[in-house]
């Protein structure tokens, strides 16, 4: 009888063991092609971070508390996304040479992680290009209702983690009116502000280096144009690409002008900015940031934003590629400047 409870009693003890949860994540894999020795953890809503180390073969293998939901994976300049929460145990393969496509998850917890995989790749496609901005709206609205509907279906296939498919459920929500957003802005600027329309002006907008410049000014160039803000981490991430197409078009007929809508409180700031970045070309301070009214007629919603105009200021295409866009440096270059 007595070695039945002792049975019975180590048996309680081993299923208690087996349902005892980690509190904690446990994450290894391995990175072809590496771009880093490390990897960096980084959830952006707590701002908590975590390194891990990744050997000289690429694999890595470390544990890490977490707060649940939504964590971003840093591999050098490259970046993915995952869902954790403490109790997971999350293998990552990739190859750096193709990086969104390989990225795979496998082990406990990994449904949500590859789900958010494959709907960046979905959505990446879905807008890829700008094709989906030009469509009639009612091929517009049909081809965000087929994305909606896959979408929800995606959700449903497995059994999901409950607070990741309602941060999910937003996740639709907040692409769709961003498309619809966006959709209204392009055939705004189709028909408002066409090539070889006569551009909006700017008027007396403070020049860095002392007095006012105006767009009237400039004519006779062809005017590349960057509407940014000190407190906009992708404007100044694309501050390096700007110096060298600056650098490759240096004394050619045409001006490079940043344009800055910071508010009035974050005047020094810009100009500090200007000066420690050593930002060339002309250096302007808007006159009433997001409510100029170079801002509302280009529609300006969102920053970084730019504008390419010719020498008789007409408009050559209000929402020119980005510096870091190799498309720029083909467009400059078809100009013969």
């Amino acid at each position: 009888m007595k070695r039945l409870i002792y049975m019975a009693v180590a048996c309680l003890a081993i299923v208690s063991c087996k349902e005892q949860p980690k509190d904690y994540v446990t994450f290894t894999g391995k990175i072809t092609n590496k771009n880093s020795d490390s990897l960096v953890v980084a959830n952006p809503k707590t701002g908590a971070k975590k390194i891990i180390k990744v050997d000289e073969t690429g694999t890595f293998s470390d544990t890490l508390k977490v707060e649940t939901g939504l964590h971003v994976i840093f591999d050098g300049k490259e970046q993915t996304t995952a869902f954790l929460k403490n109790g997971s145990e999350l293998n990552l393969t990739l190859d750096t040479k193709e990086f969104d496509e390989t990225v795979v998850y496998t082990g406990k917890g990994a449904d949500e992680s590859n789900f958010l995989v494959k709907s960046s790749l979905i959505e990446e496609e879905l807008l890829k290009s700008g094709a989906i901005f030009q469509l009639p709206k009612e091929e517009f609205e049909a081809k965000l209702k087929s994305y909606e509907e896959s979408f929800e279906k995606r959700l449903i296939e497995k059994t999901l983690d409950t607070s990741f498919v309602a941060t999910q459920k937003g996740r639709v929500t907040g692409l769709k009116n961003y498309a619809s957003r966006y959709y209204e802005q392009v055939a705004y600027i189709n028909k408002n502000l066409a090539k070889g329309l006569a551009s909006p002006k700017f008027v007396n907008f403070e020049n860095h280096k002392g007095g006012t410049t105006s767009l009237d000014d400039l004519k006779g160039k062809y005017v590349f144009i960057d509407v940014w803000a000190t407190w906009c981490q992708p404007c100044k991430n694309e501050i390096p690409y700007l110096k060298k197409v600056e650098e490759k078009f240096h004394g050619k007929n045409i001006e490079f002008v940043g344009i800055s809508i910071d508010q009035a409180k974050d005047h020094e700031t810009w100009k500090n900015m200007v000066s420690e970045k050593d930002l060339a070309g002309t250096q302007l301070f808007a006159d009433n940031n997001w409510n100029s009214e170079f801002v509302k007629s280009y529609k300006i919603n969102g920053i970084p934003r730019f504008i390419l105009i010719d020498p008789q200021g007409n408009i050559i295409n209000a929402q020119a590629p980005r510096p870091s866009d190799a498309k720029l440096v083909e467009v400059l270059e078809s100009l013969s400047i």
